[in-house]
């Protein structure tokens, strides 16, 4: 069984047992998290189809770990302006273990 999430403005196909990166959501590493806007479910028999969302549909998950992603270097420059600029960024993201889907 499989279902299509979303979060984090992303969406995401997700199985029991998976493990992903999304967008950083609030909350403790160990801590259960239910993510209620499911797309779609399918998998076993039939697929059902959300209009945009399940009702009664969730996804549940726990937190694995809060971490940032490897730097992402910017760099501009004007050609014989004397004009360049570094920059660094690193993206916070959070790690999920797919429990359980339920319809």
């Amino acid at each position: 069984m499989y279902a299509i999430i979303k979060t984090g403005g992303k969406q995401y196909r997700v199985t029991e047992g998976q493990t992903l990166r999304v967008e950083k959501i609030e909350g403790e590493a160990g801590a259960a998290i239910t993510l209620d806007k499911v797309l779609l479910i399918g998998g076993e028999g039939e697929t059902r189809i959300g209009r945009p969302f399940l009702d009664g549909a969730s996804v549940v998950a726990e937190i694995s770990r809060q971490a940032k992603a490897k730097k992402v270097i910017i760099y501009k420059k004007k050609r014989r302006k004397g004009y360049h600029l570094k920059q660094g960024h690193r993206q916070r993201y959070t790690e999920l273990s797919i429990k359980s889907i339920s319809a």
